[in-house]
């Protein structure tokens, strides 16, 4: 079997595998194996915890590239694709298969092999392996590495709705507390069983209460290390970074002024009694009126004083950069490991002074970062300090790398 143990592929042992010292500070992936994923037939890949940079025309591959990584960590990916729209496509019929993405990724604990990837029997469930063995959930993904990514489609994250940015908030808090992608499963769960109740006529009475304790717990739980997360930030993101801005933060929900207001299990239990109080709402509604799905993230620029989504492109762009960098830069000041971070085409917009700025700041964080782009020059700055890949048509060009390219559609 594979190291995803989800489909056979020979894999070769590494001539020179990476270190994996017992207390490194960042999180990087040493081994990437794709199999049928995207552009990607398959596909084996060697690299050092230094940054990675895939350069290659639009179309090539590169962005599947980091799809892939983004599948390390508990969700969608970065494109939130549904798992069937993830498999290679135009495949003739006798290499159809489920895809599978399998990394050997070192961290704080050594190194750990993660396998994941579409379920052989069928359906839209992602299964997932750690060294070997079966994992309970995706959540158990955010236990063992932290990535976080910044995608063109998110140039809109301050305009769009406030899912998306609960989302990114996430994927932040994940490196600070690893726990907190089971909290917001646990939560989920609890909410789809009330639901389910609820459509069915409201159920026992009782049980409708155990599931709104069950509710009340974890969501205190989630805004909790949510709050926490955005205290963190705000002290470096006051100042700002390099020539990326300052900006404030702020976390908008009810249960969030309730915590700021009265203790934890006060707002637990006033939390179970609006569950309670608006069953007969929720249950032609659908979902709940209140936890902590329905909360949202406020970001200003504190130069102009403006509120991101009032900001143009360019800023808004530069705040979300000044966002991560602030993650990975608390992480390395509180000697934790630095998120494994994805950038796509992140350079593409910025000036000659900030990318060497935000070049600099990565190679000082001493992490792992994959940034893809079309022009290899925007990525000169960082010299020796990063390893260089050029991605054409699903094939990749460099040191001990083997790939087979794709001739269906991309």
């Amino acid at each position: 079997m594979s190291a995803t143990g989800l489909r056979p592929l020979i894999l070769n042992t590494p001539r020179h595998p990476a270190p994996a010292p017992e207390n490194r500070p960042a999180f990087a992936v040493t081994r990437l194996v794709l199999s049928a994923f995207r552009s990607y037939r398959d596909l084996r890949l060697e690299v050092d915890p230094r940054p990675v940079v895939l350069t290659g025309a639009n179309g090539g591959g590169k962005t599947n590239l980091l799809e892939a990584l983004s599948f390390l960590s508990p969700g969608g990916g970065l494109r939130g694709a549904r798992l069937a729209d993830v498999a290679r496509r135009g495949a003739p019929e006798d290499e159809a298969g489920p895809w599978a993405v399998a990394a050997t990724v070192v961290g704080p604990g050594g190194a750990v092999d993660i396998g994941t990837g579409q379920d052989p029997s069928g359906g839209q469930r992602r299964v997932v392996r750690i060294d070997g063995a079966p994992a309970s959930g995706q959540a158990a993904l955010a236990e063992k590495v932290a990535v976080v990514w910044l995608t063109p489609a998110m140039d809109r994250l301050f305009n769009d709705g406030p899912q998306a940015r609960r989302r990114f908030l996430d994927r932040l808090v994940h490196g600070f507390d690893p726990g907190h992608a089971r909290r917001i499963s646990a939560f989920q769960r609890a909410l789809r069983e009330r639901a389910r109740v609820l459509r069915g006529g409201g159920g026992d009475a009782a049980w409708l209460d155990a599931i709104e304790d069950t509710m009340a717990g974890h969501a205190v739980a989630v805004t909790a290390a949510r709050h926490d997360a955005v205290a963190r930030l705000r002290g470096v993101l006051g100042a700002g970074i390099g020539p990326f801005p300052a900006a404030t933060l702020d976390l908008v929900g009810e249960i969030d002024e309730w915590l700021a207001d009265m203790p934890a299990v006060d707002v637990e239990a006033r939390l179970r009694e609006t569950l309670g109080r608006q069953r007969a709402h929720d249950a032609v509604a659908g979902g709940a009126a209140a936890g902590p799905h329905r909360g949202d993230l406020v970001v200003g620029h504190v130069a102009n004083g403006l509120a991101a989504a009032q900001c143009s492109t360019g800023e808004q762009k530069m705040l979300l950069i000044s966002l991560v960098l602030a993650s990975a830069r608390l992480h390395a000041a509180r000697g934790g490991a630095v998120p494994v971070l994805l950038l796509d085409e992140v350079a593409a917009h910025l000036d000659a002074d900030h990318r060497a700025a935000l070049i600099d700041e990565l190679s000082a964080l001493g992490g792992q970062a994959w940034l893809t782009g079309t022009d290899p020059a925007a990525f000169t700055d960082f010299g020796a300090r990063a390893q260089y890949l050029t991605v054409a048509d699903g094939a990749i060009t460099g040191p001990r790398i083997s790939a087979v390219p794709h001739t269906g559609t991309a």
